[in-house]
C-alpha cells in the first residue's frame, strides 16, 4: 500500500491511496479458498476445487466485497500508522481500477481540531440555592386536592355546568353513516376538560337529567382519522346523569390517602419536591452560564462538516417555523439571509462546546456507566404509560436513539468536573424571583410538584 498526502487545508486533508494489484489479486484468492471449502462442485470433493475453477465461477461474485474490504483495511491502517483523529466519516472516491491493476483511490479526511483547555479553577460561578414560601405549598396541595376530586351525585336537580361529570349515551354520524369509535355508551364526559372535538361539551352546558341533546362539531383538518379530518359531525346524546365533583379537604386525611401518615408529612414531602423542581431550574441557569464562559475562552476551528450537520438540523426546523408564522419574535423581522447566518453560528458554537466537553471528558476518563444508561431508558419509558415494552425496544434495535439518550448523561457528568473545579459562591434567592427571572409560572410548577408528590 502506497499513500501519498495531496493536500493539508485546516483540518482537510487529502490523501491519494494505492493497493497493488498482487495484493488485490492475493485477497482474492484468499476468500476464493474460503468459498472452496464451503460449495460443492460437481466432480470435486469439498475443499478440494482448483483455484482456476473457483476463479471461473465465483469471481466476479466476490471481487466487490474483496475491494470494499481491501479500501476499508487500507483507509483505517493509514489513518492509524499517522495518528490521525477524524472529526466525521472519512470519505473514499475509488478513482482507478482494471482487472490485474493497480487500485487508487482518493481519501478525504476533516481532523478533529487541536484544544487547548483552560484552567477551570478561573471560571467563576454562581449557584442559587432556593427557597420555597408556605403560600407555594400550599397552592400545590390545592392542585394535589383538585387532582384527587371525585364526581358524586347532586343534592337536588339543576342544569350541568362546567365542571360537572355528565353520564351520557352517545351517537355520532357524517353526512349519515355512523362511523367506528363515534357512539358509546354510560360514558363519562367532564364539561370543560376538552377531552371530545371543540364544541362538544359546551354544547351539553345547561342540560337536565333525562335530555336528548343533537351536538353538531366539525373536525380539525389535522385530527389523526382521515375519514373524519375536516368534516362535520352530528351527534345524538341522551344525558342519563348529572354529577358534581367533590375536592377533599386538604387535611390529615388526604395524607393518609396518599401514604403520608398527617398533613404535616405531605406538606414537607411537597415542599421537598418544589426544592427538588426548583433546583433543576438553577442547576440549568447555572449551566447556561458556565457553556457561555466556555464559549468566550475557547475558540478553536470546528470541523465543517460536523457544524454542517449540525446547521442542517436547525434550519429545518427553522423552516418549519416560518412556513407556520411561528418563529421567535426575536427572528421576525430578520430576513432569511440574516437567519442563516445567525444559526449558523449557532451551529458553531454547539459543535464547538460538543467537541471541547467531549475532550474534557476523554481526558479526565469520564464515562457514562450501563446502569446508568438504563436507568435513564427507564425514566423515558415511564414517560409513556402502557408502551413502556415497545420504547425499550425501539433503543435496544436503534444504536442512534442509544447514543442521544447516553449523550446528554455524558454532558451533565462533564459539567459537574467543571463545576467542582470552578470557584462557586452561594446566592439565596425566594422562589417568586427565581420565577420571575426564568418566567415560571407559579401554577405550572405548583401542578408539577403536586403530581410529583401524588406519584411517588
Amino acid at each position: 500500500m502506497q499513500v501519498t498526502e495531496t493536500s493539508a487545508d485546516g483540518l482537510k486533508r487529502e490523501f491519494k491511496v494505492v493497493i497493488a494489484a498482487n495484493d488485490i489479486n492475493e485477497k482474492l484468492e484468499a476468500r476464493l479458498q474460503e468459498i472452496g471449502q464451503q460449495v460443492r462442485v460437481p466432480g470435486f470433493r469439498p475443499g478440494k476445487v482448483p483455484l482456476q475453477i473457483l476463479k471461473q465461477r465465483f469471481s466476479q461474485q466476490v471481487l466487490g466485497e474483496v475491494l470494499e474490504r481491501a479500501v476499508n483495511d487500507s483507509s483505517s491502517q493509514a489513518i492509524t500508522e499517522r495518528g490521525l483523529r477524524p472529526a466525521i466519516q472519512p470519505k473514499i472516491e475509488i478513482t482507478s481500477f482494471e482487472e490485474n491493476k493497480d487500485l487508487e483511490y482518493k481519501l478525504d479526511l476533516e481532523l478533529m481540531p487541536e484544544i487547548t483547555v483552560m484552567d477551570f479553577a478561573e471560571l467563576e460561578l454562581e449557584r442559587t440555592a432556593v427557597t420555597v414560601d408556605d403560600d407555594e405549598v400550599d397552592l400545590a396541595l390545592g392542585n394535589l386536592a383538585q387532582q384527587m376530586k371525585q364526581p358524586k351525585a347532586l343534592d337536588a336537580p339543576r342544569k350541568s355546568q362546567s365542571g360537572d361529570v355528565l353520564v351520557i349515551d352517545f351517537k355520532g354520524s357524517v353526512d349519515g353513516e355512523e362511523l367506528p369509535g363515534m357512539s358509546g355508551e354510560d360514558h363519562h364526559l367532564e364539561l370543560g376538560s376538552n377531552r371530545f372535538v371543540e364544541g362538544f361539551e359546551e354544547q351539553l352546558t345547561g342540560a337536565d337529567v333525562g335530555d336528548d341533546r343533537t351536538v353538531t362539531v366539525t373536525f380539525p383538518k389535522e385530527y389523526v382519522n382521515d375519514k373524519l379530518a375536516g368534516r362535520e359531525a352530528i351527534f345524538e346524546v341522551k344525558i342519563k346523569d348529572i354529577k358534581e365533583p367533590v375536592v377533599p379537604e386538604v387535611d390529615d386525611e388526604m395524607a393518609k390517602t396518599l401514604g403520608e401518615e398527617d398533613l404535616n408529612g405531605l406538606r414537607g414531602k411537597v415542599k421537598e419536591q418544589l426544592e427538588r423542581d426548583y433546583g433543576q431550574v438553577t442547576r440549568a441557569r447555572m449551566k447556561r452560564v458556565l457553556l457561555d464562559k466556555l464559549a468566550e475562552k475557547h475558540d478553536f476551528p470546528v470541523p465543517v462538516g460536523m457544524a454542517d450537520a449540525e446547521y442542517d438540523v436547525i434550519w429545518e426546523q427553522v423552516k418549519k417555523d416560518l412556513d407556520a408564522g411561528t418563529l421567535d419574535d426575536d427572528d421576525k423581522d430578520k430576513s432569511e439571509e440574516q437567519l442563516q447566518k445567525e444559526y449558523r453560528e449557532i451551529a458553531e458554537r454547539r459543535v464547538r462546546l460538543g467537541l471541547l466537553l467531549s475532550e474534557v471528558g476523554r481526558a479526565n476518563g469520564i464515562e457514562v456507566s450501563q446502569e446508568e444508561v438504563q436507568k435513564a431508558l427507564v425514566a423515558e419509558a415511564q414517560k409513556y404509560p402502557g408502551k413502556e415494552r415497545e420504547v425499550f425496544e425501539f433503543y435496544q434495535n436503534s444504536p442512534e436513539a442509544m447514543a442521544n439518550l447516553r449523550a446528554p448523561l455524558f454532558e451533565d457528568k462533564v459539567v459537574d468536573f467543571i463545576t467542582a473545579l470552578a470557584k462557586v459562591s452561594e446566592h439565596a434567592m425566594s422562589s417568586k424571583e427565581l420565577r420571575d427571572q426564568e418566567g415560571i409560572e407559579v401554577e405550572s410548577e405548583a401542578e408539577t410538584a403536586s403530581q410529583e408528590a401524588s406519584s411517588s
